[in-house]
């Protein structure tokens, strides 16, 4: 009988842990474990279920920054109300942290990590006196501080970026909606730069100062939903492909305008739909376990989170982890 050197030209390795870097169609034995592992390639992402947040919250309220290892939660809205509580995610488990010096609601949020973020806006207790604010406050992994103000004040608006150097685009106020300004801090100041194409308020965003993209939300009454999309290369939007569903309220994550992700939302009725963009086109994958709107989202393409929001009948706990399309190991069974 063949062996399998005689038939593929090579033996299976021998190795004590596996890999660090396989590639599709490699096999191998882990010694340590006593298994035969092999690495293939998965169809599509996936969202698998993450810890649970401590305090859920919603309406549009809720910003975010970091990735699936390593984001912040910040403020919101439960059960309607106002909130500053701010919680920590380290790939596993969420985990209380000091406060806001402002509990507020539909604020923009950006940061790299759960130890460095910076928040903007929102709207401000008591309900519903629908005040808005232009307070800006800065996170050291320990604290927020508050730092120079946005030139406009205003809410339901999402940011993109690190702490220092970040956007804060559309939104509304009580008086206007849909907003088309553009501000851009540089780690001291907010500072107007030119205004998106498509005014509009309860959208997502993902990327960079020099590299942003938006896509979704709601430029009139509650049935005006936006599939709108627009990337930003540091100076200009433009307008590109659309969303394949309007929503408004959903959750965004991307490393930069060609490598996105948009989920959930609110059409009505309550989304699950997940999408990928690749620079040119929007393609529906894998939808979210449960259909949510205003929930928080963060991270890039391949490696997002989503958290909280509204799912029926109420505010939810529950967090999902997606994992992009690739490779991935599998262990071979005699069953």
């Amino acid at each position: 009988m063949a062996t399998y050197k005689e038939i593929k030209g090579t033996q299976i390795e021998v190795l004590a842990s596996d890999p660090s870097n396989p590639v599709e169609g490699q096999v191998w034995y882990n010694s340590t474990s006593n298994v035969l592992k092999g690495q293939s390639a998965t169809a599509a992402g996936s969202w698998a279920t993450g810890g649970n947040v401590n305090t859920a919250r919603s309406q549009a309220g809720v910003g975010g920054a970091g990735d699936k290892s390593s984001a912040l939660l910040i403020g919101g809205a439960p059960s309607g109300g106002f909130t500053g509580a701010t919680e920590s995610y380290d790939g596993t488990s969420w985990t209380e942290v000091n406060d806001l010096n402002q509990a507020r609601r539909g604020l923009a949020a950006a940061g790299a990590s759960n130890t460095s973020a910076i928040v903007a806006g929102g709207q401000t207790p008591p309900a519903p006196s629908n005040a808005v604010t232009d307070l800006t406050e800065t996170w050291n992994g320990s604290n927020w501080t508050e730092v120079n103000d946005l030139n406009t004040a205003r809410n339901q608006f999402p940011g993109l970026g690190i702490l220092t150097a970040a956007l804060a685009i559309g939104g509304r106020t009580p008086g206007q909606r849909n907003h088309n300004e553009t501000e851009l801090w540089n780690g001291t100041n907010w500072t107007e730069v030119n205004n998106l194409s498509t005014g509009r308020e309860n959208f997502a965003s993902g990327g960079t100062t020099t590299s942003g993209i938006v896509f979704g939300g709601r430029n009139g009454g509650p049935d005006s939903k936006l599939s709108v999309t627009e990337t930003w290369n540091g100076t200009n939007w433009t307008e590109v492909n659309d969303l394949n569903t309007a929503r408004e309220q959903l959750g965004g994550a991307g490393a930069d305008s060609t490598s996105a992700l948009a989920f959930g939302g609110e059409g009505p009725p309550y989304r699950a739909e997940t999408e990928e963009w690749n620079g040119s086109n929007w393609t529906e994958t894998t939808n979210l376990p449960t259909a949510t709107q205003n929930l928080f989202g963060s991270g890039t393409a391949t490696n997002a989170l989503a958290a909280t929001g509204s799912a029926s009948p109420g505010d939810v706990v529950a967090s999902y982890e997606w994992t992009a399309a690739g490779p991935v190991t599998k262990t071979f069974t005699d069953s």
